[in-house]
C-alpha cells in the first residue's frame, strides 16, 4: 500500500509467530489487490474505470465493507470524508509536484465527478453504481485501516491475541503483551523537533490510533502551506499546519475520522469524532504563531490511561 508495515506479536513458539505473520502480511497483499487507487489492475480501480456504470456492479465483499463503511463516515461528516473524491486528490498530487494551484477549469471538472450523488449503493445485492463519468474512488483515508483490522483478525484466527500491526502511523493492537497493561504509542506534537517538544504516551489494548496532517507530506504554495489530504468541499489540500490523533475501536474508523477531522478542523472535526462511539481525538495546530492544542471528551488525561 505504499508503506512500510510492521508486525510486532506475542506467539507461543518462534514459529508459530513466523506463521501468522505471513498469513497477516499476505491478507494486507491480498486487500491492496482489492482496494489500491494505484494499481490499475486492483478491483478498486477497474470499478473506476468502468464509470459511469450501465447497471449496479457487484462486487467483493472486502470491497463493499470498504465502501459502505466510507459512505456511513461521509454521512457522519457532512462530506469531509468522501470515497468519491479521486479526480480532486489526482489533481492534487500534480498540484504538489508542481508547486501550483489547480487551474480553474480542470478543478471544476474534477468537482463535477465528485460527491454523495455520484456513488449508488444496493446493499440487497451488494452492488455498486458509478453516476458520473471521470469518476476515481479513493480509499486512501480508509483502506490502509480496514487492511490493518483484517490482518489483525488472521492473527486471532492462529491464536496470536497480543501484536500491534503499524502501517506507517496507522496502528491497529490487539490483547496487551505479557505483563503490561497494554501497547504503549506515543503521540507526537505539532514540530516534533521544537525545543521542548512532548509527546504523549498512551496505553491501548484492542484498539487502534491513527495520526492524519501535513508533518510528512505537506507543500508549500504561495506562501500558504497545505496537507496532502483533500478538502472534498474545496478541491484543494487542508490548510495547515495542522495534526489530529484518533483513537477508536477499530482502524478501520480511526483511519477515516482522522481524515474527516483534519477536513473539517479543531471545532467541528473534534464534534464529529465525539459522535462516534468509543472514538477520541486531539487536535494540534498553528494559530497566530503559537501552537495550540484541544482534545474530544473521551481522549486520555493522562499519559497512562487509555480511550474508554
Amino acid at each position: 500500500m505504499g508503506v512500510p508495515w510492521t508486525i510486532t506479536l506475542y506467539a507461543a513458539s518462534e514459529a508459530a509467530g513466523r506463521e501468522a505473520a505471513a498469513a497477516a502480511f499476505a491478507e494486507v497483499e491480498r486487500l491492496n489487490g482489492i482496494l489500491s487507487d494505484y494499481d490499475e489492475t486492483s478491483e478498486l480501480a477497474r470499478l473506476s474505470a468502468a464509470a459511469p456504470t450501465a447497471a449496479p456492479v457487484d462486487v467483493s465483499e472486502d470491497l463493499w465493507r470498504v465502501l459502505e463503511r466510507a459512505a456511513a463516515i461521509r454521512d457522519a461528516t457532512g462530506g469531509a470524508f468522501d470515497p468519491t473524491v479521486g479526480p480532486l486528490t489526482t489533481l492534487w498530487r500534480q498540484s504538489r509536484r508542481s508547486g501550483e494551484l489547480p487551474r480553474p477549469d480542470k478543478l471544476a471538472a474534477a468537482r463535477a465527478a465528485v460527491g454523495p450523488d455520484t456513488l449508488r449503493l444496493d446493499p440487497e445485492h451488494r452492488a455498486v453504481r458509478l453516476e458520473a463519468s471521470g469518476m476515481r474512488l479513493d480509499l486512501g483515508g480508509i483502506g490502509m485501516g480496514y487492511a490493518i483490522d483484517r490482518a489483525l483478525e488472521v492473527l486471532r484466527q492462529r491464536s496470536i491475541v497480543a501484536a500491534m500491526i503499524d502501517a506507517s502511523g496507522d496502528i491497529g493492537v490487539s490483547g496487551p503483551p505479557p505483563g503490561s497493561l497494554g501497547w504503549r504509542i506515543d503521540v507526537a506534537p505539532l514540530d516534533p523537533m521544537a525545543i521542548g517538544a512532548e509527546r504523549q504516551t498512551l496505553v491501548l489494548v484492542d484498539a487502534a490510533v491513527t495520526t492524519s496532517g501535513d508533518v510528512r507530506q505537506g507543500v508549500e504554495i504561495d506562501g500558504i502551506r497545505y496537507s496532502h489530504i483533500v478538502d472534498p468541499r474545496t478541491g484543494v489540500g487542508v490548510v495547515g499546519p495542522a495534526a489530529v490523533t484518533v483513537i477508536a475501536p477499530d482502524c478501520t474508523t480511526a483511519d477515516a475520522l482522522a481524515t474527516a477531522a483534519s477536513v473539517l478542523g479543531p471545532v467541528e472535526g473534534l464534534r464529529a469524532v465525539a459522535a462516534e462511539p468509543g472514538a477520541a481525538a486531539r487536535f494540534v495546530w498553528l494559530e497566530a504563531g503559537a501552537d495550540r492544542e484541544a482534545h474530544s471528551p473521551r481522549w486520555p488525561a493522562q499519559p497512562s490511561q487509555s480511550a474508554d
